[in-house]
């Protein structure tokens, strides 16, 4: 009797033992975690920066009102943990390659429950892709809380499990595919792509974001032939995103009304957002700080320096100028009380001191891309059917185009965009007529 309680104790004291060496940060995935669960429970606060996904600067002290009532501990998400999960396991070794994780897709519902994995469980089993869904995070959830949920939630699965950030893909229909594009080009670093479904988003206005997202995201933008957003979509969001050169996909499909598609959109539309991961790498090896590692999430301080010092990279190369000085200026404005903000400021002001601006003609010809892109984009939207819900909105969104256009000839330094300019002007002042 006595030996076998020692053998009790000695299997109990052995099994503790395995579950104390494992961390919050290196947790492998255990074998009941592989499968389908209806609920997960998120266990701590997010450590990635919400705030700025909500707002232009990643304050310490956002609004109490942002997350009234609202606690990190008690947010549940729909998960899906393939079977090569197994063969992830997070070693201290391994930690900080990236290369070699799960792929991920986290979607985003327009209501309270989860959605997506219907549609997407037959890819997600083949291809082993780790799924999830929030609860809660839909439409009516006010945009703080909802963009903190899908952050508690990608946080929580980064803790968890060993994923790819350069394939870890935000998703979302509808309203969620619009947070997801939200999230998506305000953390440019934490994602490979953004796959919105009847939904689309325009880029945010700091150049230095755009820029990181021009040259590490991928976007696939999924809407239907009977879709009432199939305009916005596959006429304006879509081929602005384009023409600004973001890498861009868009998928129209056939009999779809405003809803998910199938298996089979999902199957090819993530080969395609694949396709890009080489790419994502390679930029990763040059600006390390254009991803966020495995299950890494670097404070205040550090995202700061990381950027600064890579903006610091980037000023010594002609080509890259005037990247670098507005990587400078983003590090500046989103986090103005470190000092990495009053370095980047200085830096600033010193070539603002200088005698010849080289920089001035980029900025310049990329305000003009975007003018151009939008006119051109607006254009088609304004111009083309309309479904019943928005066409009171045609008159406002012609003369806006008429504007863009407008500016496009007085500005008159791209000749093809002139001409364009011109032809069209005549058109849609025609077509206002008729209004």
């Amino acid at each position: 009797m006595i030996a076998t309680r020692l053998r009790l104790v000695v299997i109990l004291l052995a099994i503790l033992t395995l579950r104390n060496l494992s961390d919050g940060s290196d947790t492998a995935t255990a074998a009941d975690d592989v499968g389908y669960q209806k609920e997960v429970t998120v266990r701590e606060a997010t450590r990635l920066d919400w705030v700025f996904a909500v707002a232009n600067q990643s304050r310490i002290d956002p609004p109490a009102e942002w997350l009234e009532g609202y606690e990190s501990t008690k947010q549940r998400y729909e998960l899906f943990v393939p079977a090569s999960a197994k063969a992830k396991i997070k070693t201290k070794k391994e930690k900080g390659t990236g290369n070699d994780g799960l792929p991920f897709v986290l979607f985003i519902s327009p209501s309270d429950q989860p959605a997506g994995w219907s549609q997407l469980q037959t890819v997600c089993q083949q291809k082993g892709i780790l799924f999830a869904s929030p609860f809660n995070a839909g439409n009516n959830t006010p945009a703080p809380k909802r963009i903190r949920l899908v952050l508690d939630v990608l946080d929580d699965v980064r803790r968890r499990h060993k994923i790819d950030p350069d394939r870890t893909y935000l998703a979302g229909f509808s309203g969620g595919g619009r947070i997801a594009c939200g999230i998506g080009f305000s953390l440019p670093e934490l994602v490979g792509g953004v796959m919105p479904v009847c939904a689309a988003a325009e880029l945010r206005e700091e150049p230095w974001l755009r820029h990181r997202v021009i040259d590490r995201l991928s976007v696939a933008v999924i809407t239907g032939t009977e879709d009432f957003n199939l305009g916005e979509v596959s006429r304006f969001r879509g081929p602005m995103l384009k023409d600004v050169g973001v890498r861009t996909k868009i998928t129209v499909v056939e009999k779809l009304g405003h809803g998910i598609p199938d298996s089979k959109v999902f199957a090819e539309v993530i080969d395609w957002l694949d396709a890009g991961v080489a790419d994502r790498r390679k930029l990763a090896q040059e600006y390390p700080a254009s991803r966020i590692v495995s299950d890494a999430a670097p404070n205040r301080e550090q995202s700061a320096k990381a950027l600064l010092s890579e903006a610091k990279l980037k000023i010594k190369e002609p080509k890259s100028l005037y990247a670098g000085l507005m990587q400078l200026q983003g590090v500046m404005q989103r986090w103005p009380d470190l000092k990495a903000a009053d370095e980047a400021k200085q830096i600033l002001l010193e070539y603002d001191a200088r005698p010849e601006h080289p920089w001035e003609a980029d900025d310049i010809a990329e305000q003009r891309r975007f003018l151009i892109a939008r006119a051109r984009s607006l254009d088609a939207y304004a111009s083309g059917e309309l479904p019943p819900q928005y066409a009171n909105q045609r008159v406002e969104m012609l003369e806006a185009a008429i504007n863009l256009w407008g500016l496009v000839i007085q500005d008159g330094q791209d000749e093809k965009a002139v001409t364009e300019g011109e032809k069209r002007l005549s058109e849609l002042k025609k077509q206002l007529q008729t209004q």
